[in-house]
């Protein structure tokens, strides 16, 4: 590797994480020598973060980096609190069993995957049914669990949350943009997060 900072060089998987792909579309792309990368002394590869964010400007069909990074900063949030226990104070979330509990951190990636796709097909309202489907799901989910409808919608707010002050906290650190492409974005982000409200209180009104 030359001499710059090595904490900027990327795993396979982080550069995957970073570009919205597959760690496979990755190494495919270094093995075609359209994404440059390194070979460590044990021989795995690495990828400069500043490669890896040029590759990502120049190709249309790579997932945005803002919403990739927001997206990453939302999950990691909601793990935080998970492990360092600030999720167990909340009432809402002692209702819930053990098994409850795992079910809903797979649903929680299924949601931020779902929205990431929304995101990067241009957030067409035809786009919505999944939110929709999600916002059913959760709702069941709970509903079995035993959770009142505030209660599910106060767990909803926790985790959609996170996703909001992620854009805003990406909209500080970046690099200078537009205003109104932050408005934007958040905007789109908000109408994922009210159609699977919606869907969530028409779930417990039906039930």
């Amino acid at each position: 590797m030359d001499r710059r900072d090595v904490s900027e060089w990327l795993s396979l998987r982080q550069a995957a994480d970073l570009l919205g792909v597959h760690p496979a579309t990755v190494r495919n792309w270094a093995d075609e020598g359209r994404l440059a990368s390194r070979r460590t002394v044990g021989k795995h590869r690495r990828f400069h973060r500043d490669d890896v964010l040029r590759f990502a400007g120049t190709h249309d069909d790579i997932q945005p980096v803002e919403v990739q990074v927001i997206i990453q900063n939302a999950l990691g949030s909601a793990r935080m609190n998970v492990e360092d226990g600030t999720l167990l104070q909340a009432a809402w979330y002692q209702a819930i069993s053990e098994q409850g509990r795992q079910a809903m951190r797979q649903y929680g990636r299924l949601v931020l995957e779902a929205m990431r796709r929304y995101l990067s097909s241009g957030a067409p309202d035809a786009a919505l049914g999944e939110a929709v489907t999600l916002g059913k799901d959760y709702a069941r989910l709970l509903s079995i669990s035993g959770l009142t409808l505030p209660q599910a919608t106060r767990g909803f707010f926790y985790f959609s949350d996170f996703v909001v002050n992620s854009i805003l906290t990406w909209s500080e650190l970046a690099q200078p943009r537009n205003p109104a492409e932050w408005a934007h974005l958040l905007r789109q982000v908000n109408t994922f997060i009210h159609a699977m409200l919606l869907s969530i209180i028409e779930y417990y009104e039906a039930d």
